[in-house]
């Protein structure tokens, strides 16, 4: 029954790109003898009853690109993907796109996205669940009890977020963390020995994992074993699978099997070869049955008794059940936090770390650290101790010099559910950051990253430490929420702002420096946060001249300029845009409220690219803004050199008179 399992799988996986002309075969061929080991020997998951139970086993294929053979899997467990499915595979609103999609695909934990995040958040989804465990757990109640698992490939494992996330999770002792490693040898250019010569072993052992071999990758009962043996390790656990990519293929063992179709006549010697003599998309009965007395019974038995174990956990513990709910269902409190008054100034890190104080007390699963920053950041929870192999409830994330993989792992622990999570840098390392950036954008995924230091003003470390063209390029990618706060009371509005949105990742950028508390945002601060912009102060002599836009810091010299004007008998408005790209989105009315088309002498102000802002200040308007790189100097003398004075904004405004 196995075999004939085994070979329907990869047939159907096969079967799937051909008819899509487009796909990747060789991935399914060869491990699909450990994917079905895995799911349905071993895999706690309920297809058929309950997707979402909480205390489920997750499974992330990190080669996301051998996602034929993941839909096929979900077919053959039982979820909601049919053979019209497959067959309408990698095509317009499809539930089957090339690379798995969280959001598309019943069954899907995680999109793994670009090879090596894979890696990045099935740490995270393993680190949520030792937190929960060591939170809610208690004796006789263990209600938090499952593994991580995936299946990955060479890619991953050469990408330089493998060695940041595996060295993490090592560190970590995460053993519940068990990763296939599906080691064919082979590339996508070629051999594997043309770009690496890696040890696997020695490496994985150096950085405190099991690492498992199994020489047959078409032994069933072999892996099974290695399965079963890492889940009883202290330590995370790579088993290495020895495979032959494209398996039964023509091609098999050559890179020429790793990401096209085989036509027609392939795929029917490819078949031959296996055994399997079927018509397309064809699965007989037994392999059905097959799945139904595995994965499918398994996990309904698990469910129901982790249903009763749940029962008698809330019966026990009715307190820490609804605090586990409440967390599960993103249930918040009505936020209180300080208000600043005018005459007082901070810098927006230093607001940042009582917001975060404050929140950590009215919201128990909020949780999160820095890439060791956490001193300039500002990002420790003073009252919670430090999450660790020996206190997984800890609060403070040690996330080390690991930006990538900080960010990875942030999308996997809010792919778990179960805790709000944020983490911290600083704002020229967003580089570092952005493709898990996109990555927590694309799955919607409500994370918060604290991005402090975030201007010229960071001064004497000069260029490389000055962001210049960050705002613009995190602005630019879809569904993310950038809010540049100016001063405190946006920088807390900003902070609830965060925790409210569940459909996509918020960035705080904060300053170094001290912001001076700007008259009117203890009263609008909120609105104009959730806007995007609004007018912050508006003209002083009954007569609107023009006006100055800016965000963050760069807020405090619009209003000086405006003072300067208003002596030079010219009436000008303020607005502050603390979030450009949700301002843009505003109706028609709203931004006509703020910048009426009749007032077209205009000028915006930010200590960065001014890519943008031309949708504010229009073709008569002026851009203050940075268009080369910082230099070391002390902040103060940089923001005069570079023009980020009143005077210099004043100036410009009489100009475009």
């Amino acid at each position: 029954m196995t075999n004939l399992s085994v070979a329907a799988l990869r047939a159907l996986s096969i079967d799937t790109v051909q008819k899509a002309n487009s796909g990747h075969p060789g991935l399914p061929l060869g491990a699909s003898p450990m994917a079905y080991a895995l799911w349905n020997n071993v895999l706690n998951v309920n297809p058929k009853t309950d997707r979402n139970w909480f205390n489920r086993d997750r499974f992330v294929l990190a080669a996301g690109h051998g996602s034929a053979m993941l839909y096929s899997l979900l077919h053959l467990a039982g979820y909601d993907v049919a053979i019209e499915d497959l067959q309408n595979f990698r095509q317009w609103n499809s539930i089957t796109p090339g690379h798995p999609e969280v959001t598309h695909t019943s069954g899907i934990e995680a999109t793994s996205g670009p090879l090596g995040q894979g890696l990045g958040q099935v740490v995270g989804l393993a680190m949520a669940e030792t937190h929960l465990a060591a939170k809610f757990n208690k004796a006789g109640h263990e209600i938090i009890d499952h593994y991580t698992y995936t299946i990955c490939g060479d890619g991953d494992l050469m990408e330089g977020i493998s060695q940041e996330a595996l060295s993490l999770a090592g560190h970590l002792k995460l053993n519940k963390l068990v990763v296939l490693y599906d080691s064919n040898g082979i590339t996508l250019d070629g051999t594997l020995d043309m770009s690496s010569s890696d040890d696997v072993k020695k490496r994985m052992e150096s950085l405190n994992w099991e690492h498992i071999l199994v020489e047959d990758g078409n032994d069933v009962a072999a892996i099974t074993k290695a399965i079963e043996a890492a889940k009883t390790s202290d330590k995370p656990s790579l088993i290495e699978i020895k495979t032959v990519i494209g398996f039964g293929s023509p091609n098999a063992g050559s890179n020429k099997s790793h990401g096209a179709p085989f036509g027609e006549e392939g795929n029917a010697t490819t078949k031959a070869n296996l055994g399997f003599n079927h018509p397309p998309f064809t699965v007989p009965q037994e392999v059905y049955d097959d799945f139904e007395n595995g994965i499918i019974k398994r996990g309904e038995l698990a469910e129901n008794a982790w249903n009763e174990k749940y029962a008698a956990y809330k019966a026990a513990y009715p307190e820490l059940a609804k605090e586990l709910e409440d967390a599960l269902n993103n249930k918040l409190p009505e936020l209180e936090l300080p208000k600043y008054e005018v005459g007082t100034s901070e810098a927006s890190r230093i607001t940042n770390k009582i917001a975060i104080q404050e929140l950590a007390k009215q919201v128990p699963y909020l949780w999160g650290g820095s890439a060791d920053l956490a001193s300039s950041n500002n990002t420790m929870i003073a009252d919670s101790s430090n999450y660790s192999a020996e206190n997984y409830g800890g609060r403070n994330i040690w996330y080390g010099i690991r930006e990538f993989a900080m960010a990875a792992v942030m999308n996997g622990i809010a792919l778990h559910g179960g805790t709000r999570v944020f983490g911290a840098t600083f704002f020229v390392f967003s580089d570092y950051l952005k493709a898990a950036i996109r990555m927590s954008a694309i799955q919607k995924l409500p994370v918060i990253y604290v991005l402090t230091h975030d201007s010229i003003a960071v001064g004497e470390d000069g260029a490389t430490h000055e962001p210049i063209e960050q705002l613009a390029g995190l602005r630019a990618i879809p569904n993310v929420q950038v809010l540049r706060p100016a001063d405190g009371n946006e920088t807390m509005e900003a902070w609830k702002k965060a925790l409210h949105t569940l459909d996509k990742p918020t960035i705080l950028v904060l300053t170094r420096q001290n912001l001076p508390v700007l008259e009117g945002t203890d009263g609008k601060a909120k609105a104009g946060i959730e806007h995007g912009g609004y007018v912050l102060a508006d003209t002083p002599t009954g007569k609107l001249d023009g006006i100055l836009i800016g965000s963050g810091s760069e807020v405090s010299l619009c209003v000086d300029a405006q003072a300067q004007l208003k002596e030079k008998g010219y009436g000008v408005r303020v607005v502050s845009v603390p979030s450009l790209e949700t301002f843009l989105r505003e109706d028609k009315e709203y931004i006509e409220s703020v910048l009426p088309k009749s007032t077209r002498a205009r000028i915006a102000v930010e200590a960065a690219s001014p890519l943008g802002w031309g949708a504010l200040t229009g073709l008569d308007g002026d851009i203050v803004a940075i268009d080369k790189f910082g230099a070391s100097a002390p902040g103060n003398i940089l923001f005069e050199k570079y023009g980020f004075t009143a005077e210099n904004i004043t100036s410009k405004f009489l100009n475009i008179l």
